[in-house]
């Protein structure tokens, strides 16, 4: 073939190279589009991985995952006044986060160019074992100097693939490599829940991420997820989507594992800064969940300059009588999923 035929040729399946390109990436957009919308009878059709919270661009678990659906419908426990009373009643809401970078649980996003550092664990049976991507300036609860038997967490969000770990009480080894407590990797874009019986970083087995109050929060306007919060002292069970006990206790009369709580529609919330209104507004709507044993109803929140620590100290005027637990057991439609069923949401 001459030369000039050559380059003819070339010319030729380049254009048609570059359209036939064109045409699988249009396909591909639309199956994907059609793959991540769910709809229902009479009703618009929504993306269920873009209308949740977000982080770095990821899902922070689908829109219809437990965490991120309101529960202003859902029906009063018939234990909430009883797990009230246990709680405390005249104990206040307490902010546990704020501008001091050591107060609150930070996010490390990282690129997947991270290099992977070998993790030892010390519950090993209870962690997803493995290397983790952990920066040398991952950010750690508490800051790098905070007491060893402290919970220390690293929550690690890798951006590209939308993957979630956290590590509980960790500390970096002289070569490199980390030791941890225990960790857990999971799919953002996804509702499967961790093993059950298994604990994470928190003691009631669910992710910290998606219970973090963040001040992205604040200026999206609404909080659109529910918040981790803990008390003293939680019952030997837990219901969903808690995966794990952290306690002795066999009164029922005590709160269990990943109870869901909202602050009640008549507290009247109009005399609080807009901030702080913001996140009351979303304690009705989407609530919070027992994830952990330690000060009764301390929410957690990420650690940001722009907080106003005077103002955040105002919630303390929401006392444990203005709560009150709901019931969301029918709402589960998988055994090992955290995803809610339409149905049951009236």
């Amino acid at each position: 073939m001459r030369v000039e035929n050559k380059r003819q040729y070339r010319g030729v399946l380049a254009v048609v190279s570059v359209s036939i390109v064109g045409v699988v990436m249009l396909a591909c957009r639309l199956k994907n589009a059609e793959s991540d919308t769910v709809a229902a009878a009479g009703q618009p059709v929504r993306n269920v991985l873009t209308a949740g919270p977000q982080v770095a661009g990821c899902p922070v678990f689908p829109a219809d995952n437990v965490w991120n659906t309101p529960i202003t419908t859902a029906k009063k426990d018939a234990h909430s006044d009883a797990y009230v009373e246990k709680i405390g009643r005249e104990k206040p809401l307490h902010p546990g986060f704020g501008v001091d970078p050591a107060n609150g649980i930070p996010i490390t996003i990282i690129k997947p160019s991270v290099r992977y550092k070998r993790v030892k664990f010390l519950y090993s049976d209870e962690s997803d074992l493995g290397s983790y991507p952990i920066p040398d300036d991952a950010l750690i609860e508490g800051g790098p100097n905070s007491a060893a038997d402290s919970d220390r967490h690293v929550i690690l969000v890798d951006e590209f693939r939308c993957l979630l770990m956290e590590l509980g009480n960790v500390q970096r080894q002289p070569d490199g490599n980390w030791n941890a407590g225990a960790g857990i990797k999971m799919d953002l874009t996804s509702s499967a829940l961790r093993p059950d019986g298994k604990t994470s970083t928190d003691a009631a087995g669910l992710p910290i991420l998606p219970g973090l109050l963040r001040y992205e929060d604040i200026e999206a306007g609404e909080v659109k997820h529910a918040i981790r919060f803990s008390v003293t002292k939680s019952q030997h069970a837990y219901v969903w989507p808690a995966r794990h006990q952290a306690s002795k206790i066999e009164d029922p009369s005590y709160p269990p594992m990943g109870q869901r709580f909202r602050l009640k529609a008549d507290v009247d919330i109009s005399g609080y800064s807009k901030t702080n209104q913001i996140i009351l507004k979303g304690l009705k709507k989407y609530g919070m969940i027992v994830a952990d044993n330690g000060n009764s109803w301390f929410i957690i929140g990420t650690p940001d300059k722009r907080w106003n620590d005077d103002d955040l100290h105002k919630l303390t005027a929401i006392k444990g009588s203005d709560f009150e637990a709901v019931d969301i057991g029918d709402w589960q439609m998988l055994a090992d999923s955290g995803r809610v069923d339409p149905t049951a949401v009236k």
